[in-house]
């Protein structure tokens, strides 16, 4: 996906949402994947570059990690602060994530945190 000169580049391999301008990395949604008690994506932190911020860079990543848990008929269950709050502000392209796999994503980052 792209946003204006910014491309949206899913590295899945790694955990990373990744916006890319220049042929650089500019912004990121580090996330893991969950299996059980569904499939979701778990973004656990957002980092845009200082130069960068301001320019609708983390609202991009946030909407296309939505886009993409849609296509893959997966859940997200947002640990990141910002992904969570700006699933608040867009309810209609962020479908909310149940108590049993908020508990299920927090269970798996605390055994897990060497993942971030």
């Amino acid at each position: 996906m792209a946003v204006g000169d910014i491309e949206i580049r899913d590295d899945r391999a790694a955990g990373r949402l990744e916006a890319v301008a220049g042929g650089e990395v500019v912004g990121r949604i580090e996330h893991f994947v969950l299996d059980v008690p569904q499939r979701a994506l778990v973004p656990v932190h957002t980092v845009v570059e200082p130069a960068h911020q301001g320019k609708g860079i983390a609202g991009s990543l946030a909407r296309e990690l939505y886009a993409i848990a849609a296509r893959e008929d997966s859940a997200v269950a947002p640990l990141c602060p910002y992904v969570a709050r700006w699933a608040e502000r867009h309810p209609d392209q962020a479908p909310g994530a149940g108590p049993e796999l908020m508990r299920a994503a927090k269970a798996s980052l605390a055994a897990h945190p060497e993942r971030f």
